[in-house]
Parts: structure tokens; sequence; C-alpha cells
């Protein structure tokens, strides 16, 4: 309750600013805009002379209501009377507050004037504050080497260092000290307040840190040097560009853009390259009063990388680098690709002798196949025998249902290896329509289709297919094909039939009637093989009773199916 009545009474003292919050935002959000301006372009470039016009016209209407602007800076925020105007969170050099609060500014006042050119004076020397290395000159110091006669400025000396020459002139540390020139309305007096902070409260030491706050410190160096530009610059460039309705902006930006990412490329800078794509991509739907023709720009970006050339070029050129896995930027510009690009990436994958760049392009491949199927179902007809057979194993491996019909037709017209390999693809699918498909090419009139069609079935279990097998097992086309074929036939069908098929395998292996002619040994063998595999009680015993044959092949393959048995 206590603090309720602190917190109460402290809101009840704050000063009620002399204007609308929302005015002073507005100003130093245009400074903002100004100061990115300043660090993107030469002073005479169309884009900075229309953000310093756009600030100066802001700091005029301002002028209108009040006749100074005292702003209080702490480490993230710009307040007005205790009123927080502008809150930029992150200590890194992208925060105007961060970058006046770690060199000792604590407050800043404005006069009318101030916009004219002293505003682009100060510009100047945030821009060269971003920049500057540890040995150069801090802003304090830049701002004591100008005359300002429209700024006052109020800063902490942070000296810490025992014998620092500002204490010879009877400054102490942590005292607030107002600039050289003040206003003629004003004392040049020291000020203090109880709202700055005070270094004289801490450790008077050089590490008067404590070892977690240095830790954290470093760290937040490295991630602010390791941060990457381009992207943060790609980044402003396309918001001037929803931003901005002028077309000739518009253009302006595109032609930096294309130029940019053609560089990022020759580099070899794959993940700001993808990103620039991304971005782009996202701009184009989300900006306002675009013109298709504009739109179509910025989309061409990933476009013109996605045609065969551009895109041949690209994986020759990666055939030949030694990648060093995890390439994600490259997988992430690869994902970027227009569908189109998938015959390529196909096809590379089945030439390429790079191990690394065939890993990056399977993930690659998957994923976009994955995303656009139709896109895949028309490459398993391509002419290029390389891209239909990669699509071919690509629709297998991820089971996509869609390609059923186009891998039926490969086995109707392929050539022998892509319709072996659309068999296989068809049994990873594994759908009704698949399966019917692997059941009609078991009259095929190729022998290695057939047994590759019969394993499936059986690999699948696919107990449907029996009266078929059996129908092709009575036929001549396997009683006299090759020994691999019978087996492969028997075999299959011992599985999927069970115990209901040991009638017709038993009447095979010893027929019971006395004019019955015996089959020849191999397929009588085979028969022993698929009693074998269907193992109950009843097929172990038409095993044993033709244990005494005396074929020896018989024999032998009875021998064998007991066993296994």
């Amino acid at each position: 309750m206590t603090d309720l009545r602190s917190n109460l009474a402290l809101a009840d003292d704050l000063d009620e600013p002399p204007i609308e919050i929302a005015a002073v935002t507005d100003v130093l959000r245009q400074v903002g805009k100004a100061a990115r301006a300043q660090q993107l372009y030469a002073s005479n470039n169309p884009m900075h002379v229309r953000a310093m016009k756009a600030v100066g016209e802001s700091f005029k209407s301002l002028w209108t209501q009040v006749p100074s602007l005292e702003l209080q800076i702490t480490d993230s925020t710009f307040s007005l009377q205790g009123h927080t105007v502008i809150e930029e969170p992150g200590r890194t050099s992208d925060s105007l507050p961060w970058l006046f609060y770690k060199d000792g500014v604590r407050e800043l006042t404005m006069r009318p004037g101030f916009e004219d050119e002293e505003l682009g004076v100060l510009l100047g020397i945030v821009q060269l504050t971003r920049l500057a290395f540890a040995e150069d000159d801090d802003m304090l110091t830049r701002l004591w080497e100008r005359e300002f006669e429209f700024l006052q400025y109020k800063y902490v000396e942070l000296s810490t260092e025992v014998g620092a020459p500002l204490l010879a002139h009877g400054m102490v540390p942590g005292t607030t000290i107002v600039s050289p020139r003040t206003f003629e309305s004003e004392e040049s007096e020291v000020v203090s307040s109880s709202s700055f902070a005070r270094m004289d409260e801490y450790d008077s030491t050089l590490y008067f840190l404590e070892e977690s706050e240095i830790d954290y410190l470093q760290l937040e160096i490295r991630n602010d040097f390791s941060s990457d530009l381009r992207s943060r610059v790609v980044a402003s460039l396309l918001d001037t560009y929803e931003c901005e309705l002028d077309p000739t902006v518009r253009e302006e930006i595109s032609a930096t853009l294309e130029q940019f990412f053609l560089v990022l490329l020759s580099l070899g800078h794959f993940g700001p390259a993808a990103y620039i794509i991304r971005e782009a991509k996202v701009t184009a739907g989300r900006a306002q009063s675009v013109l298709h023709t504009q739109r179509e720009r910025l989309l061409a970006l990933g476009d013109g990388l996605s045609d065969l050339d551009a895109i041949e070029q690209l994986l020759q050129t990666l055939e030949t680098t030694a990648l060093k896995p995890p390439q994600n930027d490259l997988h992430d510009l690869l994902m970027q690709l227009h569908p189109r690009a998938l015959a390529s990436i196909l096809g590379w994958l089945g030439r390429s002798r790079n191990a690394e760049l065939r890993a990056l392009l399977e993930s690659a491949a998957s994923r976009m196949a994955a995303s656009h199927t139709t896109e895949l179902v028309q490459l398993i007809g391509s002419e290029d025998r390389v891209v239909a057979f990669e699509a071919v194993r690509r629709a297998g491996s991820m089971k996509t249902a869609a390609a059923v019909p186009a891998l039926a037709g490969v086995i109707a017209k392929g050539t022998p290896e892509m319709r072996v390999a659309a068999v296989t693809a068809l049994s990873q699918v594994g759908s009704p329509g698949a399966m019917e498909a692997v059941v009609r090419a078991l009259e095929d009139e190729d022998t290695d289709i057939r047994i590759a069609a019969v394993r499936t079935l059986a690999t699948r279990g696919q107990s449907m297919a029996v009266t078929r097998i059996e129908a092709c097992i009575r036929a001549p086309g396997v009683r006299d094909g090759s020994l691999a074929e019978k087996m492969a036939f028997f075999e299959s069908y011992g599985l999927l039939a069970g115990d209901a098929g040991t009638g017709f395998l038993s009447a095979i292996l010893k027929p019971r009637g006395l004019f019955q002619r015996r089959e020849p040994s191999e397929l009588r063998a085979c028969a022993a093989i698929a009693l074998g595999k269907i193992g109950t009680p009843r097929a172990i015993e038409a095993l044993q009773q033709a244990g005494s044959d005396g074929d020896l092949i018989v024999r032998n393959a009875v021998t064998r199916a007991i066993r296994g048995g």
C-alpha cells in the first residue's frame, strides 16, 4: 500500500508537458529518419535532402507551440519533463539515446533556428560517433569543438581516474556540467540534478563493475560487432521503398538492390543475397500504390537467378568449390528460387560429384518438391533423362500420391531403367492406386519389370494380388521364364497366399493323380521354396511327403524349405 501511495505521489509530481507528447515524438522520429539518411546517402542525394527538409518543417511547426525543447536522456529513451517521448531499447549504434548517453550527455535543449544549420552539424557528429574506433574522439569531445548557438547540452563527466585533469578545475566526476555556450537568458552555472547518474556513488576505481556485468558488456560488444550490417542496409532501403511513393525513388532503390545482389553473389555471400530476395517479395506484396512494373522488378531478383543459364552458372561454380557443412546460407538461397529452378537442381543432383553440394541439393530439392508438387509431377515426363529419373526417385521418397498416374505412364513407355525406378517409386508411395499400377506391371513384357513388380507386392503385403500372381504362375510366361523370375513369383505367392495356397503348390510339387505328369524340376523346386515361406503345419507336411523325391534338385529344395519353415 505504501508503494502504491509513493507511485501516485510520484505521478502527481510529474510536470505536465507544455505540448502534446505526440508532437515531440513526431519531431524526434523525423530526426531519426534524417540520421539514417545521413548514414546512407551523400548530402546532395535527393533522399538526404528530402529527409532534412522534413525534419526542418517539423521543428518549425513545433516552435509555434513552445519556445524551446528540453529533452532528458537515458540509455534507451528521450524524455520531456519525465514523460517518455521516444524509446529505443538495445545498446547499439542504431539507438540515438544510447549514442548520447554512453558518452555522458544527459540533456539536450534546442531553440528556434537549430534546424537551419546546427541540426546537420549534430547529425554529422552522430554519424562520426557511430563509426568511431576506441581511440577516436567521443561525442562529447566533438560537441565541445563546435560553437552551437541554438543547442545547449548538459553532461556528466565520466572520468574516475585519480588525479584526472577535471579535478584540478573543481569539476567532480558525476557532476552535471552545462555546455560552454549557454543561451542569453540563462546563467552559465553548474546544475546538479538527482535524476542524473552520479559516478561518485560508485567505486572510484577502474574496475568497479561486477564480473557478471563485465561478461555482459563483452557479450554485447561481440554481438554488436558481429551483426550483419548488410541486412540492415537492405532493410533500410526496403523500408524507404514502402514509405516513398515517388516512382523515381523506388526505381533508384530497385537498381541499388539489383547491383548489391550481384555483388553479394559474386563474393559468395549467399545469406544476405537470400535475405534480399525474401524481403523484396514481402515488400512487393505489402507496399502501397506499387505499379505493376515496380512489383515485377522486385520479384525479378529471385526469378532471374532461377533462369536456366543463371542457376547453371551458379551450380557450376559451386561444383568446383570445397563446401564445408553446414551451408545454411546457400541452402537458404536455394529455397528462395522459383519452382522452375527445380529442373536444374534435379539435373545437377544426378550429375554432381561434389558430395557437399549433393547433400545441399538433396535437401533443397526435397523441400522445393514438397512445396511444388505439380512442378515435380511434370518433371517426371521431362525429356532430360537425368531430370526425369531424379523426379521419379524424389516422388517415391516423398510418397507423392499425385505422381501415381505419371509413374504408371513411365512403366508403360519409359526406358528399362526408368521403368524399374517407377515400380520402386510406386512401392514407396504405397497408395491403393499405386499398388493397382504395380499389379498391372505383373504382365509387362520386360522380365525385370515383372520381377520388380511381384517383389514389391510381396514386400507391401498386397494379398489382393494373390489371384493375379497365381494366374501368372499358371501361364506360360513364368513357366518358360528364367529361374530368377520363377523364384520371385513362387516366393511372393507363398508370402501372400498363406495356408490357402498350400493345395496349389502341393499339386505342383507332387501330383496325386495316377496319370498326371510331373512338372519340370525347377518349377517343383520353386513350389517347395514357396511352401517353406508359408510354413504352416499343412505346408510342412506336404514338404515332408516330398522329402524322398528322386530328383536331387527337388530334394535339396525340400530340405532347405523344411529347415526354413
